[in-house]
C-alpha cells in the first residue's frame, strides 16, 4: 500500500517529506530523494516559484508523494526511456536517445525510468527531445505540471511462524506469492513482485489471516522433505502456486495439464529450468500488454517457437503456463538473459529463516553439490601465485599472529548464474555466505534523505597507498552528493566509536585477525560493541571474516571480507578496484565477482550478508563491464550488466552504444554490438564505465584506444 504522507507546501530551499519520497527544491533544481534506497534524481525546471505539495489521487499508477509545478520546461541529466500515455493508459509511445517527439493538446501521464519511479502528469501540448546526454521535457507557454514518485523499496507484509515439519514449511512457502502485485506476465517486472513474508522458526504454524495468495489454480506436488520444499519455493512464488505433499514432484493446473519436476539429480535441474522458462516467457508476452516495447528477446525468439504472444496475454495463469512449458527448454537456452543468483541452500531446519530472501531475489535454489576445502592449501596456492609475479612478501598478517582458526570450507559446484550464495553454517569459498540476520538488518534500516557517508580508517601507515587511492574515488561523482570522512591510526577507543556511528559504507586498511581490529594501543573484537552503525563495509586486512561476521551480528547489512592472509601489494591492487566499482554503483556480490577477475589473491575474498546492496546508484540503472575486441572493420563490444536490488532481474535495459536503440532483458551477456572507431570513441566519453581489454580491466575516462 503506498501513502502520500505530504503535508505542507515546500518554500523556495526547503523540503516535503513522505515516507518514502522526500522533494528538495533550491534554485531551480528539484531533488527526488528515494529515503529508504538512498536513491536521488535531479530535474531542472525552468520555474520561477517552488513546487507545491500535491494529491497523487490524479496519477494512473501509485505513487508515495507528489508536486505541482508551474514551468515550460524540465531537464533530466541523462537519457532515460520514457513511456507516453494518454488519458485512458495506452501506451502512446516510448522514447529515448536523440528522440524528438511532438504531442497535441490533451491529457498526459509520462513515466520516467529513473532510479525511483517517476510520473509526470500534463494538461496541454509538449515536446520531448534529447541527444546523447540529456533530455528536455518542453512546453509552448508556462504551465502546471504535476510530479509524483514512487520508491520501488518493498517490505514483507508480515511474518509466518512454522515448525521444522515439512508440510508446515510447504504451507508457509505457499503464502509467499500473496506478495505477488499481479498475476499476469507484468509480474516479471521485478516492481510488481513484492517481498515474500518472512519466517520465523516456532513450536506451531501460524500464517497471519492478511496474506492472501492468489487463486491460480496450479499446484506443486513434492515429497514432504526439506529438500524438495526448499527448491520449489521460487517457481511457487513466481506462478502463484500451493505447494503439497505427493508421491511424483510436479506441477499441475486445474485444467488438467500436468508437468513433471523428475526425481533424484533431474529434480533440482527441472523446477530451475520451469522457473526460467516460464519467466522469460512471460517477460516476451508482456510487450503485448501496459509496456508494448520492441524487445530484443522476442525478435530473438519468436520465429523458434509456436506461442501467439498476443493472444496468451489474455489468457489465465494455468493456460499460460502449460503453453510455456510445452516448448522445449533447449530452443529457449541460448536466448535466456543469464539468471543473477543460485543459491545452495544446506537442507537444515536453520535454513527456512533464509528462504523470503532468496525468492525475493528470484535466486535458483540447490541443496549443497560441494567439496571440502583446505583453506590452508587455497591460501598457500593464492600467495605463491602472486609472488610468482611480484617482488615483496609483505602481507597484512601481525606479525605475532598465530595460525588461521579451523574453519569448515566448501566450494560450491559452479553454475550458469552471474552469482552464488551459501546459506549453512560453513564457510564458502567462490560464493557469497548469507544469513537472515543480515537481510533483517536491510529491512530495519533507517531512512535517510543525506548525503552517502563513507568512512575510510587506515589504521597502519604503511598502508598508507590504498588509503591514497580510495580517496580519489570515493565522492569522485559530481551529481551524488558524497560525505567521506577518513581517519588514521585509531585507538580501540576511536575505533569502537566509528563502527558504532551510522555510515553507509566503511572501508577499512589495517590488520586484522579473528579476534579483533588492530589499533593504535591494542586490538577491539567487534563482538564487544554495543550497536554497529555502519550499514557495509570492506574489511580489507588478512582474516577479516570473523570481524565481519561479528558486524552482521551487530547490525551491518553486509560487506567484502577475506578468509585468509592477504599479500599488501595485491589488497592494494583489490581495494582500489572494489573502491571505484561501489562508488559507481556496483553491489556488493557484483563488484567482488568482478574485481576477483583483476587479481589471484581476489580468490580469498568473498561477501557475507545480504551481498545485493549498494553503496550508491548507477547513472545508467544497471552497473555495467564491457569487453571491446579489435577486430578488421574496428571492434566489438560485448556489453555485460548486473542487476541491482532495484532493478532486478526482469528489468529493461537500452545500451546506448552506437545507433542502439533496442531494449534488452538485464542480466549478463545481453549482447556484442560492432563499433566503427568514431561511435566507440563517443562510447568512451560517458565517465566510469569499466571496460576489459585482454582480461585487464580499464575505466573509460583513463582509457585510449592506443591501449588497444
Amino acid at each position: 500500500m503506498y501513502t502520500d504522507a505530504m503535508t505542507q507546501s515546500s518554500p523556495h530551499g526547503q523540503t516535503t517529506d513522505s515516507a518514502a519520497i522526500r522533494f528538495e527544491y533550491d534554485d531551480g533544481t528539484l531533488d527526488v530523494v528515494d529515503t529508504v534506497e538512498r536513491r536521488r534524481y535531479s530535474l531542472s525546471l525552468s520555474s520561477p516559484a517552488a513546487p507545491t505539495v500535491t494529491s497523487g489521487a490524479s496519477f494512473r499508477f501509485p505513487v508515495d508523494g507528489a508536486v505541482a509545478v508551474e514551468t515550460d520546461a524540465i531537464t533530466v541529466p541523462t537519457v532515460i526511456a520514457v513511456y507516453v500515455r494518454d488519458a485512458d493508459g495506452r501506451m502512446l509511445t516510448e522514447t529515448g536517445k536523440f528522440a524528438e517527439e511532438s504531442f497535441p493538446d490533451g491529457a498526459y501521464s509520462l513515466e520516467l525510468c529513473a532510479p525511483m519511479k517517476l510520473y509526470v502528469r500534463i494538461e496541454g501540448p509538449f515536446e520531448i527531445s534529447a541527444d546523447a546526454t540529456r533530455m528536455a521535457i518542453e512546453f509552448p507557454e508556462r504551465d502546471t505540471v504535476s510530479i509524483g514518485a514512487r520508491s520501488k523499496h518493498d517490505r514483507p507484509a508480515a511474518t509466518i511462524t512454522t515448525t521444522d515439519e515439512p508440510e508446515d514449511v510447504m504451507a508457509a512457502i505457499s503464502t509467499f506469492s500473496s506478495a505477488l502485485k499481479t498475476t499476469s506476465p507484468e509480474r516479471s517486472y521485478p516492481t510488481l513482485r513484492g517481498h515474500p513474508p518472512t519466517i520465523e522458526r516456532g513450536s506451531a504454524l501460524s500464517i497471519p489471516d492478511e496474506l492472501s495468495p492468489p487463486e491460480t489454480g496450479i499446484t506443486i506436488e513434492v515429497p514432504p522433505t526439506l529438500r524438495h520444499a526448499y527448491v520449489v519455493a521460487p517457481l511457487a512464488y513466481y506462478l502463484g502456486a500451493t505447494v503439497e505433499p505427493g508421491d511424483e514432484a510436479q506441477i499441475r493446473t486445474e485444467s488438467g495439464f500436468v508437468h513433471p519436476l523428475g526425481i533424484d539429480d533431474e529434480f533440482e535441474t527441472e523446477v530451475e529450468r520451469a522457473l526460467k522458462q516460464s519467466f522469460f516467457f512471460d517477460c516476451i508476452t508482456r510487450t503485448e500488454g501496459l509496456y508494448p516495447i520492441d524487445l530484443h528477446e522476442r525478435r530473438a525468439i519468436e520465429r523458434h517457437v509456436d506461442l501467439d504472444f498476443a493472444a496468451l496475454y489474455d489468457r489465465p495463469i494455468g493456460e499460460q503456463l502449460a503453453a510455456y512449458l510445452s516448448e522445449p527448454y533447449s530452443t529457449i537456452e541460448p536466448h535466456l538473459p543469464e539468471w543473477k543468483l543460485t543459491s545452495h541452500v544446506a537442507t537444515t531446519p536453520s535454513s527456512i529463516e533464509m528462504l523470503p530472501f532468496l525468492v525475493n531475489d528470484m535466486a535458483v535454489v540447490r541443496t549443497p553439490d560441494t567439496q571440502r576445502v583446505s583453506p590452508a592449501r587455497a591460501e598457500t596456492t593464492a600467495i605463491e601465485g602472486f609472488l610468482r609475479n611480484s617482488s615483496t612478501r609483505s602481507t597484512r598478517e601481525v606479525a605475532s599472529a598465530t595460525a588461521p582458526q579451523t574453519e569448515s570450507y566448501v566450494e560450491p559446484a559452479p553454475t550458469g548464474s552471474l552469482e552464488q550464495v551459501w546459506v549453512g553454517d560453513e564457510t564458502p569459498m567462490g560464493a557469497s555466505k548469507a544469513t537472515p540476520q543480515a537481510y533483517r538488518n536491510h529491512l530495519a534500516r533507517e531512512q535517510s534523505s543525506g548525503d552517502v557517508s563513507i568512512t575510510v580508517v587506515c589504521n597502519d601507515p604503511e598502508m598508507d597507498e590504498e588509503r591514497d587511492l580510495v580517496d580519489d574515488v570515493y565522492g569522485s561523482r559530481e551529481e551524488l552528493p558524497f560525505e567521506v570522512t577518513a581517519h588514521r591510526d585509531l585507538t580501540r577507543a576511536e575505533l569502537r566509536s566509528v563502527l558504532e556511528t551510522d555510515a553507509d559504507f566503511l572501508h577499512y586498511i589495517g590488520h586484522i585477525e579473528p579476534d579483533g581490529f588492530e589499533c593504535a594501543d591494542g586490538r577491539l573484537d567487534a563482538t564487544t560493541l554495543e550497536e554497529v552503525g555502519v550499514d557495509a563495509f570492506l574489511l580489507n586486512g588478512c582474516r577479516s571474516y570473523d570481524q565481519g561476521m561479528a558486524l552482521i551480528d551487530g547490525g551491518a547489512i553486509g560487506g567484502i571480507v577475506t578468509l585468509t592472509d592477504v599479500i599488501n601489494v595485491g589488497a592494494v591492487e583489490i581495494g582500489a578496484t572494489l573502491a571505484r566499482l561501489l562508488n559507481n554503483g556496483f553491489p556488493l556480490r557484483a563488484a567482488l565477482e568482478v574485481a576477483k577477475g583483476e587479481n589471484v589473491i581476489g580468490e580469498q575474498y568473498i561477501v557475507i550478508g545480504d551481498g545485493g546492496m549498494s553503496i550508491a546508484q548507477t547513472e545508467s540503472g544497471a552497473p555495467a563491464v564491457c569487453d571491446i575486441t579489435k577486430v578488421d572493420n574496428g571492434f566489438e563490444l560485448v556489453f555485460k550488466t548486473y542487476t541491482t536490488d532495484i532493478e532486478g532481474i526482469g528489468s529493461l535495459i537500452v545500451p546506448i552504444i552506437g545507433s542502439n536503440e533496442n531494449y534488452y532483458l538485464n542480466s549478463g551477456d545481453i549482447d556484442t554490438f560492432s563499433l566503427s572507431t568514431r561511435e566507440l570513441e563517443d562510447f568512451l566519453t560517458f565517465d566510469g564505465i569499466p571496460l576489459r581489454i585482454d582480461g585487464k580491466l580499464y575505466w573509460s575516462d583513463e582509457f585510449s584506444l592506443t591501449d588497444i
